[in-house]
């Protein structure tokens, strides 16, 4: 079974080759991809995107591949910038494209409705709302009160009227002459003067609104003072000491909680973790890896050989074992160590060679 996935066929060629070029490298250093992950900072998972095409490594990550594996940073970086404006350009068409297809979907709603109808603009018609005609031509004004719209009746003769031309009522008789009417109020008032009115109530029921928010606020923040009317409010009390700090993102356990875990799996190793013990057992490199954001620390072997095996104590307790198979490294789980002193690493080789950090 091949190592290395195909790379997605639509890859530019420059990315594709540039992501050739690292799966080289990590082929000739024999290292796997946890020791990767574990000796450049990157996590595993990240270099899997990186190596399979699917994301592009970022600068940091080329340049600690250089470093790890003796490669001539210049050179790598040289590459890396290639591919890194073939990839803008590809992230710049997808753009563009995603772009099209939204603007297309939008163009193909927006015509479900229909064109609008012919003489309206923005929904009115012509533009204005065409006042209705007024019988009573233009010298009425532009409104008249509800006395002036009653229909006129024909004034019938009574005791007082003598059936004299200027008594009798027509329909089209007027009448004396009639001192204008008053203000119209109640009912009859302008519809003008009607929405002032409204506005101010709206107003003022805004006003006492914000003023009830406000005594809300106020009642709230007192509840629960003393007798004087101060906050209650005490300065806390210091925290006990015994709470685990937060851990950083990507960080799942700490202290026991990492007994038996993978490193890499649980965010313990890269940047975290750091060497501090060595020992050469052989041609193999044994190391302690510390992770003080962990409270734990595991062996890690290399240059060994498949069968050769690792293991990790705290003052000689809470073993943890590890076993190269095809590759010539590999690491144990990790043990609870509140710290470094007292951890040590020995390694059995296949050939009877038995060695640990720490020895003289």
């Amino acid at each position: 079974m091949p190592r290395w996935k195909a790379l997605p066929e639509e890859l530019d060629p420059q990315v594709r080759e540039f992501t050739s070029q690292l799966r080289r490298l990590v082929d000739r250093s024999g290292l796997n991809l946890a020791a990767v992950a574990d000796r450049t900072g990157y996590s595993k998972t990240s270099w899997e995107r990186y190596l399979n095409g699917r994301l592009l490594a970022p600068k940091g990550a080329i340049v600690a591949l250089a470093e790890v594996t003796g490669t001539n940073t210049v050179h790598l970086t040289t590459m890396w910038e290639l591919a890194e404006r073939a990839w803008s350009r590809s992230e710049m068409r997808h753009d563009m494209t995603m772009e099209a297809i939204r603007i297309s979907q939008a163009r193909a709603a927006l015509g479900e409705f229909g064109p609008a109808p012919a003489g309206t603009a923005n929904g009115r018609s012509g533009g204005r709302t065409a006042a209705p005609a007024d019988p009573a031509g233009p010298e009425a004004g532009a409104f008249r009160t509800d006395e002036q719209r009653r229909p006129r009746v024909p004034v019938q003769p009574g005791p007082d009227h003598h059936g004299s031309p200027g008594h009798q009522g027509s329909t089209g008789h007027q009448g004396p002459p009639m001192s204008p009417p008053s203000a119209p109020s109640g009912p009859t008032a302008s519809p003008d003067r009607g929405r002032g009115k409204r506005r101010v109530t709206m107003f003022l029921a805004g006003v006492v609104g914000a003023l009830l928010v406000i005594a809300a606020a106020v009642l709230l923040t007192d509840l629960g003072g003393d007798g004087d009317g101060k906050s209650a409010a005490k300065t806390p009390s210091a925290t006990p000491t015994t709470s685990s700090p937060p851990l950083p993102a990507g960080v799942k356990c700490s202290g026991d909680d990492c007994t038996g875990q993978d490193p890499e799996a649980m965010g313990c190793g890269g940047e975290f973790a750091k060497t501090v013990s060595s020992a050469t057992v052989g041609k193999a490199l044994v190391e302690v890896r510390y992770s003080k954001t962990c409270q734990a620390a595991w062996a890690r072997i290399t240059q060994a050989a498949p069968g050769d095996t690792v293991q990790i104590t705290v003052g000689g307790k809470g073993a943890q074992n590890g076993l190269v198979n095809g590759d010539k490294d590999a690491y144990t789980p990790m043990t609870a160590a509140a710290a470094p002193a007292d951890v040590k690493a020995c390694a059995t080789l296949k050939t009877g060679t038995t060695g640990c950090t720490g020895q003289q």
